[in-house]
């Protein structure tokens, strides 16, 4: 249990200096030990910086932050070869993506070619410079934010890259008393100490892992899954219109993988109904894509996901 013990203070700590954000803060650790990728929505000024880059000295992790612009090139992500005059010869200069923890801040502001290059990259855990293959660092999680309301000069993400999202979490304001917390806080570079280490997530990472999952939870994540697909047996009738396509398998595998590390959190040895339930609208919300129809009525798919999924336990 003490792993376990370490993640709690590592959340203890990281609630001192970001307030108000647990959900968030809870994820990003999900992240690190499933090695997932995160995509975290929300307005300017809710801390989804500052919590990554809390997150990244406590869990003692390389860190890089990568600021995505409309005139951002893939050179300027995974890095390039470069000519030596004096040798004679390329050499490889490597981008700020050869790091564990990258934080891709306002993705949605750079244009395909960048996004195919950090499609690569997390998809494959590698990129290609010039005509080599270089593996990334263990563990390598994009951390990635966007604004929802500034839509002048963004580009929206592409389905297959919003797919390789473990989950997509919305962060919102923070409550009365987290926000008058704020108003205390001392200014200046944060000295945090690492609580965690390497080692501390490749044997976390087992002890996950290693959770039970009884053979009716895995039917009832496949049936959950298979219910937001138009033409599944399990889809239901009064969402016929509504939806243009469900969640790929990766929701499923997302679901297994979180809902182990949420029972792990909880001290359980087994995961239960609810730890999956409570992870449906970020492993599913994003992947399930409406119709042009719902989206007029302002559907909100994070809803419709939870309720698709609460009628098929």
């Amino acid at each position: 249990m003490v792993l376990q013990e370490k993640l709690q203070r590592t959340l203890a700590e990281a609630r001192k200096v970001v307030f108000g954000q647990d959900e968030l803060l809870e994820s990003i650790l999900a992240a690190l030990v499933c090695e997932g990728h995160l995509l975290i929505e929300g307005l300017p000024g809710l801390g989804k910086t500052l919590s990554v880059s809390v997150m990244s000295k406590l869990c003692h992790l390389q860190f890089q932050r990568i600021q995505f612009t409309p005139d951002l090139l893939p050179s300027d992500l995974i890095g390039t070869m470069m000519y030596n005059q004096q040798k004679q010869e390329f050499t490889t200069k490597f981008g700020p993506i050869f790091t564990q923890l990258v934080l891709a801040d306002e993705i949605n502001r750079s244009p395909a070619k960048v996004q195919a290059a950090l499609l690569e990259a997390m998809a494959e855990k590698q990129v290609t410079i010039g005509d080599k293959t270089h593996k990334l660092p263990t563990p390598f999680v994009v951390l990635a934010t966007q604004n929802p309301i500034e839509q002048e000069g963004t580009y929206n993400l592409p389905e297959a890259q919003l797919d390789r999202f473990m989950m997509k979490i919305s962060v919102d304001y923070p409550d009365f008393e987290a926000e008058k917390s704020v108003l205390g806080m001392k200014s200046g570079p944060l000295d945090l100490k690492p609580i965690m280490t390497e080692q501390d997530f490749a044997q976390l990472k087992e002890k996950v892992e290693s959770i039970y999952v009884d053979e009716k939870i895995k039917d009832m994540i496949i049936r959950m899954v298979h219910a937001t697909r138009p033409g599944s047996k399990f889809f239901q009738k009064k969402f016929e219109g509504a939806v243009v396509a469900g969640a790929s398998p990766r929701a499923s595998i997302w679901l297994y993988k979180i809902s182990k590390f949420k029972a792990f959190m909880e001290g359980k040895d087994f995961v239960t109904p609810e730890h999956i339930l409570s992870i449906v609208p970020s492993v599913l919300g994003h992947r399930v894509i409406p119709s042009y129809e719902a989206q007029i009525d302002k559907l909100n798919t994070r809803h419709m996901v939870t309720t698709i999924a609460a009628n098929v336990i």
